[in-house]
């Protein structure tokens, strides 16, 4: 009876952690992704790029939400098409209350916040491999940057504008720690993306 009682208290609190980290998933509005679709800067374009992070957030239990990648091209800015904030990751930690907030000093993405959409952390600067990189095609108030890889559609020649979700450079100046703004990657390719610290991943926001 000992034995039991010790059991089921033991599966009373693993169910109670997996109701608790469900309910903090369920919260995420903000994630960068785990893996990109594997084609490089080739994503589809926007609309390849918003079903990818609304897949990617389905298959991690978050449900109801409209999902946006944090991606400018020659005629958007990405800032303009994630929605109005605030975000949470999937620990339920603020990375900006508004488009204004995310884009200032006030901003809350670092390698411990900008976890993926499992809730892990993404390899940085120093890890093996570096994934820092991540695709943003924007300058650092949000509007578009010309590198954007023909509009997320090339996965051969050009480049694309990346940010450090670490926020570390090869130096301290502020591109080096810009989460959104570092600079262009080698190419288009998944080898291109790779060789300058990327894998070819991106930030999600939820719009609603």
């Amino acid at each position: 009876m000992k034995a039991l009682s010790i059991l089921s208290v033991s599966a009373l609190l693993a169910f109670v952690g997996i109701t608790a980290t469900a309910a903090q998933n369920a919260s995420m509005t903000f994630f960068v992704t785990s893996q990109g679709p594997g084609d490089g800067a080739n994503l589809g374009g926007l609309e390849g790029a918003d079903a990818h992070c609304g897949s990617l957030a389905e298959a991690a239990g978050v449900t109801g939400k409209t999902w946006a990648a944090y991606l400018s091209t020659s005629e958007t800015n990405a800032r303009d098409r994630i929605g109005a904030g605030p975000w949470v990751n999937s620990k339920g930690e603020t990375i900006a209350e508004s488009v204004e907030a995310l884009h200032s000093e006030q901003n809350g993405i670092t390698k411990a916040t900008a976890l993926n959409e499992k809730g892990e952390q993404v390899n940085g600067r120093g890890d093996t491999p570096n994934r820092h990189d991540i695709l943003t095609g924007s300058m650092p108030d949000g509007t578009a940057h010309e590198a954007t890889c023909e509009n997320w559609t090339a996965n051969g020649q050009g480049s694309a504008m990346v940010g450090h979700h670490d926020r570390m450079g090869l130096d301290d100046s502020a591109p080096a720690k810009s989460w959104n703004s570092s600079h262009p990657s080698r190419g288009c390719s998944q080898t291109d993306l790779q060789g300058t610290g990327g894998s070819g991943l991106f930030y999600c926001f939820a719009t609603q």
